[in-house]
């Protein structure tokens, strides 16, 4: 069975893409910092296929070669998904009052350690011929009052993903911007707000699973344009629509760090 590797795996996008690949077979390793919400996230995963947590924050080297040492033991990586994230600080500040510290952490965990975890796994990526997925945003490409920070830390992840693709010919690297979801982070980015009109982040699963079905040349994708056509030609089942429907965000009340939160 292919292998994937899932940052930001307890909820969100990263656990909704996670019931997906679930649902067709895969082995999963998923990954993120708060632990009671991993395990609560693999029980209900390990009800469709074979999964192992790594707990840990993708910026620290050390849970970087975890994970490239629990992945080569089981035969090696078909698929890495760079889900993990942070907003930075909320409420988000105008860029001319971003705080340079704050600003150096937003790199550090959206940029730098995704690009950290493709160098540690690139081996067995390309032994593969596999797939990497950076989880990117339209703040990257758009100029919004007060995403300057998370957006440019994105701009240089996309330029990363593309410069990857154009050194690795024979690995498939995608920054896939799934659009507005309706996650913690998000949340966090307009506190006190209502966001329930936002789509559930498994309503973004169907594109993901077309684009790694199709797996078309590297480059950058919105969710948004892909189309029912896109799903009836990747050979995407009711089945598959139903699970990503059915995987939300919600989770047990368990205290889980902020910082370092799913993308939206």
């Amino acid at each position: 069975m292919p292998v994937a590797l899932i940052t930001g795996a307890s909820r969100g996008l990263g656990l909704s893409l996670a019931h997906g690949l679930a649902e067709r077979g895969w082995t999963l390793v998923v990954t993120a910092r708060g632990g009671d919400e991993l395990a609560w996230a693999a029980a209900d995963l390990r009800t469709e296929t074979s999964v192992v947590t790594v707990t840990g924050d993708v910026s620290d080297p050390g849970h970087r070669r975890e994970l490239a040492r629990t992945v080569a033991g089981l035969g090696g990586l078909d698929l890495l998904v760079n889900n993990a994230g942070t907003l930075g600080v909320s409420p988000l500040p105008p860029i001319a009052e971003y705080p340079a510290a704050d600003l150096e952490s937003v790199f550090r965990i959206n940029t730098v350690a995704p690009l950290a975890l493709v160098q540690a796994l690139l081996p067995q990526l390309d032994a593969a011929k596999g797939t990497v997925v950076n989880i990117t945003s339209d703040a990257s490409v758009e100029a919004y009052p007060g995403w300057g920070g998370y957006g440019a830390s994105k701009a240089a992840l996309d330029h990363i993903t593309g410069t990857l693709a154009a050194e690795n010919p024979g690995i498939r690297f995608y920054a896939v911007d799934p659009g507005d979801m309706r996650t913690v982070m998000h949340q966090d980015a307009f506190p006190g707000e209502d966001i329930s009109d936002r789509p559930e982040p498994g309503t973004v699963v169907p594109a993901l699973l077309a684009l790694l079905d199709r797996r078309p040349e590297s480059g950058r994708h919105r969710a948004s344009d892909f189309t029912e056509s896109d799903f009836t030609e990747s050979g995407i089942t009711e089945s598959d629509l139903r699970v990503s429907a059915d995987s939300t965000s919600d989770s047990p009340a368990v205290p889980v760090p902020t910082s370092v939160e799913e993308l939206s």
